[in-house]
């Protein structure tokens, strides 16, 4: 048993360094190669993570809301989310995943950052031409067009049927020559049975809506409901509303932004990180000894998972990003303080260390699930409700909680029950003996 359990250790820690080498370094095995987390593709390396615009630098471009004569005018927040939406729409297609919108309502302007993108008039051609929003049949016909047959698109919330249940939806208001249109194409969707009876939602060619269709609708609005939520439901009004802009575009700039602070930025907070790093792992030995060893292996695994995960999955990383990454290593060993604690009250009692790893793990389980939970749910609010740089520290964040959930509650109370298995008794390894709460012992 005891020699089981230290070549089991052993084996883990030879886990912990492979795991590291592959998601910092990366690997190329059977023609399969990555090239870790901080891979660059401009050097011919698999992408790992992908840079926010202040580390990669990128384009800017600001758009200015206009009249016909191409003068400046004001735009209420509803156009401008209405534009930032068929922006989001246009950027996702082409691609561009990792952008960021934001609007300014007192001057009517709206400002994209694209990070890695430098070709600033190819953005801007794209962002910048009308919307063509189209409502098209089973066949691919259009039936409507966003630009003269739309009036109006809203989302409401309230009883659409006499169910008496209220929902999420969308009211859809036509121009008066459309009426006629839209209940003829409804009229054949309603009659053409199951899987094609729908009228499809199109912007820019992409689907945006397939609404289905039981009966005709011959009224001057519709009703589409659906499986809406507030914001799906407002989405989809905004996509509508989009053939029907009040106002015209105009660049008011567009610049490309340079990687200066990005190149400073990485490296700085990579030296921070194993600085911090180093720093937690000094302390958890010096508190927590033997204990403390278990934990360092089980930090470098979580530090091995993040950085792998971070690096799979693509995950967009800015300067916010960093710092939760950074603040979610120090709270990785948080959970490993609290069964430590209980484990040393355990031992103080008289308990056997295999017996004290046991309750100590049960009486700290519950505090440890609660604490993560309640951050998880702060980054769930952050990611729904926050802006690009505060889902970037929010995103990093939640994956760092959840990966040190798993490495506290799994890989470190499998390797103190590995411990326990050496048959170590000296109490001495594990706490400081001449010290207690209620005094020497």
């Amino acid at each position: 048993m005891k020699k089981k359990s230290i070549l089991t250790l052993a084996f883990v820690v030879i886990i912990a360094i492979v795991l590291n080498y592959v998601a910092f370094i990366g690997f190329n095995v059977a023609g399969y190669k990555y090239d870790g987390m901080f891979g660059d593709p401009s050097k011919g390396q698999v992408q790992g993570i992908k840079k926010g615009i202040d580390l990669a630098g990128g384009s800017v471009i600001t758009f200015q809301a206009a009249d016909e004569n191409k003068n400046p005018i004001s735009a209420n927040e509803s156009d401008l989310n209405t534009v930032k939406t068929i922006f989001e729409t246009r950027l996702s297609s082409a691609g561009y995943t990792e952008y960021r919108i934001s609007t300014d309502v007192n001057e009517g302007k709206i400002t994209v950052e694209i990070p890695s993108v430098f070709e600033t008039d190819h953005a801007a051609s794209l962002l910048g031409d009308v919307a063509k929003l189209t409502f098209n049949n089973a066949a691919g016909e259009v039936v409507l067009d966003g630009a003269t047959d739309i009036k109006n698109a809203r989302y409401e919330y309230g009883q659409t049927d006499n169910s008496g249940a209220s929902s999420h939806h969308v009211t859809v208001e036509f121009a008066p020559e459309a009426r006629q249109k839209f209940a003829d194409a409804t009229r054949i969707a309603a009659a053409a049975g199951t899987g094609n009876n729908f009228i499809s939602i199109q912007m820019d060619g992409q689907e945006v809506s397939r609404p289905r269709v039981s009966s005709v609708i011959d009224s001057e609005s519709c009703v589409i409901t659906g499986d809406f939520d507030a914001a799906s439901a407002k989405d989809l009004a905004n996509k509508i509303k989009s053939g029907q802009l009040p106002f015209n575009l105009t660049i008011a700039s567009q610049e490309t932004v340079g990687a200066e602070l990005g190149k400073d930025a990485l490296p700085t907070s990579q030296l921070a990180a194993l600085i911090g790093i180093i720093l937690i792992m000094i302390f958890m030995v010096i508190m927590y000894r033997i204990p403390g060893l278990i934990a360092n292996i089980s930090l470098a695994i979580y530090i091995g998972l993040i950085g792998l995960a971070m690096g799979a999955f693509h995950i967009n990383l800015s300067l916010s990003g960093i710092a939760g990454i950074v603040l979610s290593i120090g709270m990785a060993v948080d959970a490993d303080c609290i069964i430590f604690e209980r484990m040393k009250e355990e031992l103080r009692i008289g308990k056997t260390i295999k017996a004290s790893v046991a309750s100590g793990f049960n009486k700290a389980f519950s505090a440890i699930l609660d604490s993560n939970i309640t951050t998880i749910i702060t980054c769930v609010v952050l990611l729904f409700s926050g802006i690009g740089t505060v889902k970037g520290f929010a995103t990093t964040l939640a994956i760092g909680v959840i990966l040190s959930m798993f490495t506290a509650i799994v890989i470190t109370k499998f390797l103190l029950k590995q411990l326990a298995g050496i048959g170590i008794e000296n109490r001495k390894l594990f706490y400081n003996t001449k010290a207690n709460k209620g005094g020497a012992e």
